[in-house]
């Protein structure tokens, strides 16, 4: 009987080190971090970043092309907040549901427009940091710290109260909810952009003059569904956190 226990504990361990596909790791004391995910996420903000500050350095009166597209992203971001949130809420978590659907968005769309596959790694290769299942999973935990703070911070330990309402029986679900949220938000989306890469590789394969174009672009446009989706589920969460149990 010990004997077995100890194979199946040896079975288990085996599969847990099972991994998918190859990565070029980086080693900072005893922890191993994902290389291609970082490069691309630098990549990503630094983009963002250079856009932000060259559409703010000279705010005009009346404003260039460019300043009205960045104002026109600026509005649509603020209603995603205010129409989850609420309005009277909603300024504080602007920057928050900005940020996650910026960088979702600009990791979505590095992964379907250029061919990272092109640059040679010594193990790996570069992709949409939100096909790695890290990288998601963290965006999802970012998101329940955020609505347990504005929870929190506006009703205090009182918000724990939510948990038993509308009766004590719904305890251990209002319990499992929480948890599933984070993990449904990063699975949809990890699995949603996994899915357009591998279409896109497949057709590539086939197919790699003309096919592969108008399913890129479909690829384009299912990658804004997906930080949509994210962002605006985000604020959700977050609007509900903030319309909990009330202490007043």
């Amino acid at each position: 009987m010990y004997q077995e226990k100890n194979y199946d504990l040896l079975s288990f361990m085996t599969i847990s080190e099972v991994e998918v596909g190859k990565h070029l790791y980086w080693k900072l004391g005893s922890y191993s971090f994902h290389g291609q995910v970082f490069i691309v996420s630098w990549i990503v903000i630094f983009v963002l970043l250079a856009l932000s500050f060259i559409g703010t350095r000279k705010l005009e009166r009346i404003p260039s092309k460019f300043q009205n597209f960045m104002e026109f992203i600026l509005e649509f971001l603020q209603d995603i907040a205010k129409n989850q949130i609420g309005e009277h809420e909603y300024r504080v978590w602007v920057p928050y549901v900005s940020t996650i659907f910026l960088f979702i968005l600009g990791s979505n769309w590095a992964g379907a427009l250029f061919p990272w596959k092109l640059i040679n790694l010594p193990e790996g290769e570069l992709a949409a940091p939100t096909n790695d299942i890290n990288t998601t999973v963290a965006l999802s935990l970012l998101t329940s710290i955020a609505y347990f703070y504005a929870g929190l911070s506006k009703n205090g330990l009182g918000y724990f109260l939510r948990y038993i309402e509308p009766t004590p029986v719904l305890l251990p679900i209002n319990i499992l909810e929480d948890f599933t949220k984070p993990l449904s938000l990063s699975f949809r989306l990890f699995g949603n952009v996994l899915a357009d890469e591998l279409v896109v590789s497949v057709f590539t394969l086939l197919v790699p003059i003309l096919i592969p174009l108008p399913v890129m672009i479909l690829g384009l446009f299912a990658s804004s569904i997906q930080a949509l989706i994210f962002s605006t589920l985000s604020a959700a969460y977050i609007g509900e956190a903030l319309e909990g149990h009330d202490n007043h």
